[in-house]
C-alpha cells in the first residue's frame, strides 16, 4: 500500500521562504564586501587638474603592484609633510588638493590606494595598511603628520603605531571595521563573514604621536559610538572636535578647516613625549 508523500505545512513553507531572504542577502554581504567597503565603481571618472608644481611619485608595494601618488609643496620648508589617507571613494589627487588648499603652509602627500586610479593591485585592508608603512618610508623625512580620512584612519593609525610620527589627525574614524560593519548589520554573523580588518582603536593604543579627532555629529556612516572608543585609548588626546554636521558633508562645513588647522598647531606646539 503506497503511502502519501509527506508534505510541509503551509506556515512551515513560508516560514523557509522567509528565512531564506536574509540568508541570501548574507550570502551576498559575504560576497559583495570587497566591492562595498572598497568601491571604485563609484570614483569619478576623470581627474582633476593639478597645478603645475604638482610632482608625481611613485612606490613598489611588498606585493610587487606599483603604487602612484601626488606630491604639492608648502609654503613653509620647516612645517612637517601631511601624509593624506582618503575616504573609499575620495580621488588621490582631489584629496592632495583639498589638504593643499586647507593646509598651504604643510607640503602634501598623497597616494591612491592599491588597485584605485594608476596604482596597480586590488584593493583590502591589509593592502592599505601595509602600503602606508612602505609610502611612508619612501618620503625619508624627518617630521610626517598623517591625516586618515574615514577608511583612511585605518592606515593612518596603523602608520603611528608603527612609525614614529610628528602627529596624527583622524577625521570621522571609527574604532574597528569589524565593530563598524556590526552596527550597520546587526543581524549579520559580520566576525565570521568579514575579510577585511582594521584595528584603528588597537592601533591608536600603541601610538605616541599627539593625536587629533575630527568627527561629524550627525555622522551615520561613521556613527558616534563609534568613534568615542578611540578618544578613550588616544593617549596624547590634544585635540578632540565634534562639528555638526555628517559624513559626507563635514568637508564643506565652515567649522572644518579652521578645525583641521587648529591640530595641526596643537600637534607641533606639543611638548615632546
Amino acid at each position: 500500500m503506497l503511502r502519501p508523500r509527506a508534505e510541509v505545512p503551509g506556515i512551515l513553507k513560508l516560514a523557509l521562504a522567509l528565512l531564506a531572504i536574509p540568508v541570501s542577502f548574507i550570502a551576498l554581504l559575504a560576497l559583495a564586501q570587497t566591492a562595498l567597503i572598497f568601491p571604485r565603481w563609484a570614483m569619478p571618472g576623470q581627474g582633476v587638474a593639478l597645478p603645475a608644481e604638482a610632482r608625481m611619485r611613485e612606490v613598489t608595494a611588498g606585493s610587487g603592484h606599483r603604487l602612484e601618488g601626488i606630491e604639492l609643496p608648502g609654503t613653509d620648508p620647516d612645517a612637517p609633510i601631511i601624509l593624506g589617507f582618503g575616504g573609499n571613494a575620495w580621488p588621490a589627487d582631489a584629496l592632495a588638493l583639498a589638504l593643499h588648499r586647507w593646509l598651504p603652509a604643510h607640503r602634501v602627500v598623497v597616494f591612491h590606494y592599491r588597485g584605485y586610479g594608476p596604482s596597480e593591485g586590488r584593493p583590502s585592508a591589509r593592502a592599505l595598511l601595509e602600503d602606508a608603512l612602505v609610502i611612508h618610508d619612501a618620503l625619508e623625512a624627518e617630521a610626517i603628520v598623517a591625516v586618515g580620512l574615514s577608511i583612511g584612519a585605518g592606515p593612518a593609525a596603523h602608520l603611528a603605531a608603527a612609525r614614529d610620527l610628528a602627529g596624527l589627525v583622524l577625521v570621522t574614524p571609527f574604532d574597528s571595521l569589524t565593530e563598524l560593519a556590526r552596527s550597520h548589520y546587526p543581524w549579520a554573523p559580520v566576525r565570521m563573514l568579514l575579510r577585511h580588518r582594521m584595528d584603528v582603536a588597537g592601533d591608536l593604543a600603541q601610538t605616541r604621536a599627539p593625536v587629533a579627532i575630527i568627527a561629524g555629529a550627525r555622522d551615520t556612516i561613521v556613527p558616534p559610538e563609534r568613534t568615542a572608543p578611540l578618544r578613550e585609548v588616544a593617549g596624547r588626546l590634544v585635540l578632540d572636535r565634534v562639528i555638526e554636521a555628517g559624513h559626507n558633508d563635514l568637508y564643506d562645513h565652515p567649522d572644518f578647516a579652521p578645525a583641521l588647522r587648529a591640530a595641526l598647531a596643537r600637534i607641533t606646539d606639543a611638548p615632546e613625549d
